[in-house]
């Protein structure tokens, strides 16, 4: 009997490093740059896209150790294929750049496996909506107010009616911070803050009850470490009734969110598909958070998780985050529409229905 399998005949990995319109700072961090690692997998003539923002030492893993494991193996067994990676990378450590890596290769899997069924990739995932609501996120710390208010305003103006900004830096500017984005936004837009994980317990606390009271703030994300699942739980014990506690964005994989789920310390759990093992552990992860009726939140890159986060049954939203923005909208062509504050995946393009738009990356190549 003729067999129907086909394989997958080969990896091909680009690194793109594209300077950010400013330079940008959050609570714990500055950077002027941000590096995407794009995976195509071939077969059968179709090319399956995925990617991670992440540094070019994903892409030289990606080309030492996994691409060998994934060609040869079946298109249409993305998860089969996700679990020799993850044997491959035994001695190298799940977390950091293996996870990141394993993301895009999983990711550029799962498009192919779609694109070889010709249908959107959140129909081939089982979609239990139609659409990925969003918030815009940026208003880093050390953007001046005037610009941290129009780049807020400009999010609500395109119809988010939800929108993040960076705290942390320096914490005793971030109430006087905050009450400029809200005068910006106007009194009903929900105003989120995110702290990476900059703040002490105490000073957390206390600028909860704060920026809660003085500027409406309904989201605080990483107050402190989410390493520090003690902390979050104080917090989430005694922030202000109407504020809600996230962490999950550092997870690299299914048992780190478990982990985080078990000792109750947050309200909305986030992860990041490129990040935390892709499409396969994403699926997985949203599915802890159904099992724990927990609210699901897709950190960063709303391009690469459209499709899936339809998927996702307990899904919030999905942020809209301005440097990943910018990047998917200089380098990749069939983005899927936002709209009425969500993203709507294009259902007659298969897979993400995405393409790498190959002459304008090349003067980013890293």
């Amino acid at each position: 009997m003729a067999s129907n399998r086909t394989t997958i005949e080969r990896l091909e990995v680009d690194a793109y490093t594209v300077p950010t319109d400013a330079p940008e700072e959050d609570g714990t961090l500055q950077w002027d740059a941000t590096t995407i690692v794009v995976v195509h997998a071939h077969a059968a003539g179709v090319a399956g896209l995925g990617y991670s923002y992440a540094d070019v030492a994903t892409a030289k893993l990606i080309e030492s150790k996994l691409a060998g494991v994934v060609e040869g193996m079946d298109a249409a067994a993305p998860r089969r294929a996700w679990a020799a990676m993850v044997k491959q990378i035994r001695n190298l450590g799940r977390a950091g750049i293996s996870s990141m890596a394993i993301s895009a290769v999983d990711v550029a899997l799962w498009d192919l496996h779609a694109r070889l069924l010709d249908a959107p990739l959140c129909s081939v995932l089982g979609a239990a909506h139609p659409c990925a609501p969003v918030y815009g996120s940026g208003g880093f710390t050390d953007y001046p107010n005037e610009r941290l208010q129009e780049q807020l305003a400009g999010w609500v103006g395109e119809g988010i009616p939800r929108v993040k900004m960076k705290v942390g830096a320096r914490p005793g500017a971030d109430p006087a911070r905050a009450r400029a984005a809200r005068e910006a936004i106007g009194p009903d837009v929900e105003l989120f803050v995110d702290a990476n994980g900059a703040y002490t317990r105490k000073q957390a606390l206390a600028l909860a009850h704060q920026l809660h009271g003085e500027s409406a703030v309904s989201w605080l994300e990483e107050p402190v470490s989410s390493d520090d699942l003690q902390g979050l739980r104080l917090l989430r014990d005694r922030a202000p009734g109407g504020l809600e506690i996230a962490a999950g964005e550092y997870g690299y994989d299914a048992v780190y969110f478990e982990r985080m789920l078990a000792a109750e310390s947050v309200d909305v759990l986030q992860a990041d598909i490129t990040r935390c093992g892709g499409v396969t552990e994403l699926l997985r992860v949203g599915a802890l958070c159904r099992a724990r009726n927990m609210p699901f939140s897709c950190h960063c890159g709303p391009t690469i998780h459209a499709h899936a986060a339809c998927a996702i049954e307990n899904l919030r939203h999905v942020e809209y985050f301005h440097d990943h923005v910018r990047i998917e909208q200089m380098l990749l062509d069939g983005l899927p529409e936002l709209r009425g504050g969500a993203l709507w995946p294009d259902l007659g393009r298969p897979g993400m229905g995405l393409e790498l738009k190959r002459a304008d990356a090349e003067r980013y190549r890293a």
